[in-house]
């Protein structure tokens, strides 16, 4: 793997982790167009430089994250079953990686996002939670549940979490939000168990080190424009165009890539 092949999946990783389309399916997608075999270096790259993704919702909501520290309980309280199921079932989620589960995943929950969204607008109009402080413990819990749906590739992580929260009375915007911060401790805990898990990998490709920042700098980048886009685009239109995307994506898997 070169810089232009770095460059182009910092890319992928920036604009997809934080939207509900499944950045583990872009990626797959992603290096099968650019012919790059899924080699021990790669999957260590793919993981690092999701720390760039991470920085950037740090850099993202860091005032509000300083002064807040019931926040802070709040996504400790979401981070709590993805971390326990995640440590018990590694070995069984890593299992899932592979097209076909991917492709699935991406249909599956397209078609979930369009069902949700028509059966929001059907409902009787209700007060939603407009303000990220109204969120719960309860909703911590409930949305930080549905995070372990996300250990399964092409069902996206933002995806599940957003859905939930939609589903539990948030807005968009602010189920995006909450989904945004509760990637900071699930995203870092899964980053540094993988690194830890291929610590030998990373040693043996030191001399590439370069390569691994580059991708993680892009992905920063990327991450920061996406993440404002997407918040100003929930607050004026719903996810169904997010589904229609997630099912025409499964659909160029199966008929591509397997």
């Amino acid at each position: 793997m070169g810089i232009f092949e770095a460059i182009i999946l910092g890319i992928v990783e920036g604009l997809t982790e934080f939207l509900p389309v499944s950045s583990t399916g872009h990626m797959i997608l992603t290096s099968h167009l650019l012919n790059l075999k899924q080699t021990d270096m790669l999957k260590c790259f793919e993981v690092v430089i999701q720390l760039g993704s991470i920085l950037a919702v740090v850099f993202m909501f860091f005032n509000k994250l300083k002064r807040d520290f019931l926040l802070w309980i709040k996504l400790a309280i979401g981070f709590v079953p993805t971390a326990i199921i995640g440590l018990l079932a590694y070995d069984l989620i890593k299992s899932f990686f592979r097209a076909d589960t991917t492709a699935y995943m991406l249909i599956i929950w397209g078609v979930i996002f369009i069902i949700v969204e028509l059966f929001r607008k059907k409902q009787l109009p209700k007060k939603e939670i407009t303000d990220i402080d109204k969120i719960t413990f309860k909703h911590s819990f409930i949305i930080g549940l549905s995070q372990c749906f996300a250990m399964i590739p092409g069902t996206s992580r933002s995806g599940a979490t957003i859905i939930t929260g939609l589903l539990s009375g948030l807005s968009r915007k602010v189920a995006a939000e909450f989904s945004f911060l509760l990637a900071i401790p699930t995203m870092l805990a899964a980053t540094f168990y993988d690194t830890y898990k291929n610590l030998n990998i990373f040693q043996e490709n030191l001399n590439q080190i370069y390569i691994f920042l580059l991708g993680a700098l892009v992905a920063f980048i990327v991450a920061l424009m996406a993440i404002k886009l997407f918040l100003k685009f929930v607050s004026k239109f719903s996810y169904i165009s997010f589904g229609i995307y997630r099912i025409l994506v499964g659909f160029i898997f199966l008929i591509f890539i397997l």
